[in-house]
């Protein structure tokens, strides 16, 4: 039987004095992995690179570029102390400069000179705090992200049963689902007149799968008809609203909010804003909004998808028919979100079903993540972004293309293996922008006009392409360059960076 091999932790050493990190390196190498870092600058560098492999970051306090207590604002502003415990070692003791590091976060604090034992033994202690809070933490993710898991597991086979009897693909159940979040999340950019968040997105979107469960009372040799329904059976057909109304009622536990939101759909996913809808010919803002995102979702999956009674619209026609009302009277702000989202739209469903389903669930549990303090960086979290990471640098190092990735905080650029062979410089390159090397091979006024392009992109429409002049192989060429910037997920989004490519004209 082969031995377990032990787990070597990393250390990251940010110092300015070499003999300090020397001091410290011959302390821990036995039993760590060590990374050094000669600056605040270069600590958070690294951080931003390699912030899953670090396990502890030894911290001066007095440093150039950026102090200690800079190191820890980056950390705080990107959540990485969450995950990595910061061990600060100063020779300043002043209690006012203690109590400020341990309100930024700090574990502990180790005033200089060193004492080998003690440095050692708060190092373990340190590490395998957090290491069993990291277990902690998967436990309680899996719970949740099973619990989730079912949670949609449950509500896609009751909708699928309804799509069943209605002999329609399954798709549109989870249709609904994608262009509700999607419209919801325009108008909740748009206007606080909803109160909208993630969570009653959240809420709505999986509530929607439901909206035409009351259809399993609706007898099939009307709910398939292939022909023109006559008077009375149309009637029966309205009839389904009703029907999926009252089986929300009869649901247990009328006080949840998904509960509540299901019956709204339910019963008024077919008013209209005039009034001339069914059942119950509510108009303008007498409909939830629930039931307005849900009507205007469910209308155009009609009309984009085929059905026994005729064929399928292109997006682009659908659109029109909607914008034209040809389809019922739509509220002029959710048909605004509509045009707005309409490449969105037409890409997020033509998304494979078991992704879409898998992204939603693995969405849903970082949220609700989000919500134990204490628990905001998880195993599971940690092994998605190291494989993700994996990937990425797999694919960067076989690429036979000019790749680069600039982020804002830290200010850094990394190439590609191509990259740094071409353009002659370090795979990481800090502050770019003031960086000598980088400006004798792209000029200041092509960078500054290439970084002002990107900025003023949108998350909707990210990527720029531009044509300048740089230096290859040491020699002047013309290149096109293209560039995708990239924004935060909280609101409003934040610009953080962007990749590209670099192609020879």
């Amino acid at each position: 039987m082969v031995p377990k091999r032990e787990q070597r932790y990393t250390i990251l050493v940010a110092d300015d004095s070499e003999m300090n990190r020397e001091i410290l390196r011959s302390m821990l190498e036995e039993s760590y992995n060590i990374v050094e870092a000669e600056d605040g600058l270069q600590a958070v560098a690294i951080l931003q690179q390699k912030e899953q492999e670090i396990s502890l970051v030894l911290l001066d306090l007095v440093m150039p570029n950026m102090d200690g207590f800079d190191v820890l604002s980056a950390m705080n502003k990107y959540n990485w102390i969450d995950s990595v415990p910061v061990i600060m070692i100063s020779a300043e003791s002043t209690h006012n400069f203690i109590e400020h590091a341990y309100n930024m976060g700090v574990t502990d604090y180790i005033s200089r000179p060193f004492d080998m034992m003690v440095v050692r033994r708060r190092v373990i202690n340190t590490i395998m705090l957090y290491a069993k809070q990291r277990r902690l933490a998967g436990m309680v993710n899996e719970q949740i992200y099973q619990k989730e898991k079912v949670n949609n597991l449950m509500i896609s086979i009751l909708s699928h049963i309804v799509e069943f009897r209605n002999e329609e693909s399954g798709l549109h159940v989870l249709h609904i689902q994608t262009m509700t979040e999607i419209l919801l999340k325009s108008l909740m950019r748009k206007t606080d007149k909803y109160k909208l968040d993630r969570e009653t997105i959240n809420l709505i979107s999986n509530a929607s799968t439901l909206h035409d469960v009351g259809k399993i009372g609706i007898p099939s040799e009307i709910l398939n008809k292939p022909g023109k329904f006559t008077d009375e059976e149309f009637a029966i057909m309205k009839g389904h609203s009703q029907m999926g109304a009252d089986m929300m009622k009869g649901v247990p536990f009328q006080d949840e909010p998904l509960v509540k939101y299901a019956y709204e759909i339910c019963r008024w996913h077919h008013e209209r804003y005039n009034g001339r809808g069914y059942p119950d010919g509510l108009v303008g803002e007498e409909i939830p909004i629930s039931a307005q995102v849900v009507s205007l979702a469910d209308v155009y999956d009609a009309l984009t998808s085929e059905r026994v009674y005729k064929p399928a619209h292109s997006h682009e026609k659908a659109l029109a028919m909607i914008l034209n009302n040809e389809c019922g009277v739509f509220q002029p702000l959710l048909l605004e979100c509509l045009v707005e989202s309409s490449d969105i739209i037409q890409r997020e469903m033509a998304v494979d079903t078991v992704v879409r389903s898998g992204q939603r669930v693995s969405e849903n549990t970082v949220a609700e993540m989000m919500q134990y303090e204490e628990l905001s960086t998880t195993d599971r979290t940690l092994r998605i972004l190291e494989q993700e990471r994996t990937i990425h640098r797999f694919f960067t190092s076989v690429s036979q293309d000019l790749l680069f990735e600039y982020t804002q905080t830290p200010p850094m650029l990394t190439l590609s293996p191509v990259g740094t062979q071409r353009l002659g410089l370090e795979e990481a390159t800090v502050d770019p922008y003031h960086n000598k090397q980088v400006q004798a091979i792209i000029s200041s006024d092509q960078l500054a006009e290439l970084a002002h392009l990107l900025q003023n992109t949108t998350p909707e429409e990210p990527v720029v392409e531009y044509d300048c002049t740089i230096q290859l192989n040491g020699q002047l060429h013309p290149v096109h360059i293209i560039s995708r910037a990239m924004w935060s997920s909280e609101e409003p989004p934040q610009y953080t960076g962007a990749v590209g490519k670099v192609i020879e004209r």
